[in-house]
């Protein structure tokens, strides 16, 4: 590890702290074996909650993430230009993108403006708009090439070409997880993986505890959410002695062999894999939530799935990061107008997390982020005989994500697209600003936040990224 990042070893729990987190019963275990096993996961668990560079309001990251890209011209940025060229060519030739398109498309839904800074928000998203004070609205984002895995890539990793560790997994690493019986990272994505599959959430060359785990919120029952969950078989004190043995093995087998890091990556996921049976059932039951409470987020996977989230972070997960669905719902090609039934799914739960959030005593300390991979054209698109669809193509060169609670300055507007929503024009940001913007949030110096490997010291804003400020409250 970099002599820059957090060090781990500064952050052990006590033992006694450990028992306690663990929840081991003293009934099923003696007192010295407890201890010596909590003695040897001290010295090995990077989970450990720890310490950022500095003071910082937020402690925890939610990111919802709307796969396929979300149309900014729809949504959080609107453009009175493109009703008046509607139907016509822009007066600028259109920018290249992954498809051809054509003539200039206004937005099928009505804008207004919300709260007291006045933010011009979709109809789509109404009842997110009524926290619009809360919320950071960045409409001058740009990736770097029109295609899905690329801009994945870079939005959740920093990279859109090499392999590297996803932020959540950047973000755990730095801070660590203030549950020891619950993965430190989870992604949540109903129905099945998001293109790129678990590579949106991997932990790249980091130690593998950091990398997110994979939870099929489509499911109610814990048992499906979560496989293998429950040991039908074993009971919990058999279980306790069957890894307590397979720890001394395969430590037996790491100390004649160089540092292995799959091996120890293995060894921590058993390890988690015990502790879960005793915590996973509670975080993951949202029956145990009072009616109103359960009402106030609505139905559906995406209410569920939102307000599971909730229980998690307010449990010590680190990083949640909730996808739209498997493949890539938001990417709408032919019709424009699925954004509303989209956008349907997720604005009721949104604006009752940040109430939520805000009763509990929580949001200020909890970082949301929302956004896509990319924006979408404000021209329609064309199909391969040059007719005009519903839809819009991939648009790379502007489009808007927000921030919201740990840090943020509500009520901000911050850079701006040309007039009709092609690019980014006042305050361009990259994807590395956001992030490094982020890890200040959330107590980082981004240059100083660091893992050496393979003889480089590399960090998730690789050689570049400025902090915006302007967001920041």
């Amino acid at each position: 590890m970099s002599h820059h990042a957090p060090n781990i070893a500064d952050a052990f729990l006590s033992r006694r702290d450990f028992v306690c987190r663990c929840g081991m019963g003293m009934a099923s275990l003696g007192l010295g074996a407890l201890l010596q096993q909590a003695g040897a996961l001290e010295a090995s668990n990077p989970l450990l909650p720890r310490s950022p560079h500095f003071p910082a309001k937020a402690k925890r990251v939610i990111h919802f993430f709307l796969n396929g890209g979300p149309s900014h011209v729809d949504t959080f940025d609107p453009k009175p230009m493109l009703k008046q060229y509607d139907g016509k060519p822009l007066p600028t030739p259109n920018l290249r993108t992954e498809r051809k398109t054509g003539a200039a498309f206004a937005s099928p839904f009505e804008f207004k403006k919300y709260g007291q800074s006045g933010i011009e928000v979709s109809e789509i998203f109404a009842k997110t708009a009524e926290h619009i004070d809360d919320i950071a609205v960045i409409r001058s984002m740009k990736a770097k090439v029109p295609n899905h895995e690329p801009s994945l890539m870079l939005m959740n990793c920093g990279d859109a070409v090499l392999s590297r560790p996803s932020m959540g997994s950047w973000i755990t690493y730095g801070l660590g997880s203030e549950n020891q019986n619950l993965p430190g990272f989870i992604a949540m994505c109903p129905g099945g993986y998001p293109i790129k599959e678990a590579e949106n959430w991997q932990s790249g060359f980091l130690p593998g505890a950091f990398q997110g785990t994979y939870i099929d919120s489509q499911h109610t029952k814990l048992e499906k959410l979560i496989e293998n969950i429950r040991n039908s078989t074993t009971s919990l004190a058999d279980q306790r002695r069957q890894l307590d043995l397979l720890h001394e093995l395969n430590a037996d087998f790491a100390a004649k062999r160089e540092e292995d890091a799959k091996l120890e990556a293995r060894m921590q996921s058993f390890e988690l894999a015990y502790r879960m049976q005793m915590e996973a059932a509670d975080a993951f039951d949202i029956e145990k939530e009072p009616q109103y409470i359960r009402d106030m987020y609505g139905d559906g996977v995406h209410a569920r799935q939102t307000l599971i989230a909730r229980r998690l972070l307010e449990r010590g997960v680190r990083f949640v990061q909730l996808w739209h669905g498997a493949g890539q719902p938001w990417d709408n090609h032919d019709n424009i107008e699925i954004h509303k039934t989209l956008a349907g799914n997720i604005d009721q739960p949104i604006a009752a997390l940040i109430t939520d959030l805000k009763m509990r005593g929580l949001f200020d300390e909890t970082l949301i982020l929302w956004g896509g991979e990319f924006g979408r054209t404000p021209t329609v698109e064309l199909n391969a005989a040059g007719t005009a669809l519903r839809g819009r193509d991939h648009n790379p060169y502007g489009f808007s994500v927000w921030l919201a609670g740990g840090g943020v300055r509500g009520g901000t507007v911050y850079g701006a697209t040309d007039e009709f929503g092609f690019k980014a024009e006042e305050n361009p940001l990259e994807v590395h600003d956001l992030h490094a913007t982020m890890l200040k949030l959330l107590g980082f110096d981004h240059e100083q936040f660091t893992y050496r490997y393979a003889g480089r010291d590399f960090r998730l804003t690789d050689v570049a990224g400025h902090v915006v400020n302007d967001v920041i409250a």
